[in-house]
């Protein structure tokens, strides 16, 4: 009988363990917590397509960058002893002016509300250049402003692959050159510290990095370029060309 019953609790352990391993699996799809049930729970229907909270907390961030990067440029363009610095704010102020009145517009039809004032680690940022003076100004603003356009730009990018909302994708899409354009005009400045930008994303990273190995001194082979075959025209023209503007019109039709 004591064989039995032994036999009976260990069959009836093995019994729990399965099913306990199994649950999740079968379960997943009608769990709550998920992803998908994470998205659809917190996002609206709306005219345009569903807005998520990613969309909305884009929607913020971008209203947050231009109450603290257009003060710095114009602060910039007054006391940058530098060309460089002074164009780089002249950016910054006009970007940021066309980019306010866009998420002013888009969030207004959207009924999202926005922050009046930078949060309090931009407000540091702001103290931090106004307590500078010279050189040490000019290195600040510029690495300041181009880490913080770096972040965003992840952003941007994640906003306008995945919205579903026809008028914060045509935001990002703004967002996403009027960036761009700030990036390149604080790195013609030349005292971006790359070095520090990227110690500091690997300080954060969490997956091994994925790729060739590194060189080992000797020329890998010349791969073949890719281009089109056949006889046909094309019309537009690559966005690297020689002599193309540095600064991006966003302007709309």
């Amino acid at each position: 009988m004591r064989r039995i019953n032994g036999t009976a609790l260990i069959i009836a352990a093995l019994v729990a363990t399965v099913g306990a391993l199994a649950f999740p699996v079968w379960s997943y799809a009608d769990r709550s917590g998920t992803g998908q049930d994470n998205l659809n729970a917190a996002s609206v229907a709306t005219q345009w397509g569903p807005l998520s909270a990613t969309d909305r907390d884009f929607l913020v961030r971008v209203r947050l960058a231009g109450l603290w990067e257009l003060p710095a440029g114009q602060q910039a363009i007054e006391r940058a002893p530098s060309k460089a610095i002074k164009e780089a704010g002249d950016h910054l102020v006009v970007g940021h002016t066309d980019l306010d009145k866009r998420v002013r517009d888009v969030s207004a039809k959207l009924g999202v509300e926005l922050p009046n004032q930078p949060n309090e680690q931009q407000q540091g940022w702001l103290r931090e250049l106004s307590a500078a003076s010279g050189q040490d100004y000019e290195r600040k603003f510029a690495n300041l402003l181009r880490n913080a356009h770096g972040k965003v730009f992840a952003l941007v990018a994640q906003v306008r692959h995945t919205t579903r909302n026809t008028l914060v994708r045509q935001l990002a899409t703004d967002a996403n050159q009027t960036v761009l354009d700030h990036i390149t005009m604080l790195e013609a400045t030349g005292l971006v510290d790359f070095d520090a930008m990227a110690n500091e994303a690997a300080g954060g990273a969490t997956a091994s990095p994925s790729g060739p190995p590194p060189p080992d001194g000797n020329l890998p082979p010349q791969p073949a370029p890719v281009s089109p075959s056949g006889d046909q025209s094309f019309t537009s023209r690559p966005s690297t060309q020689p002599g193309a503007p540095t600064a991006i019109n966003t302007n709309r039709p």
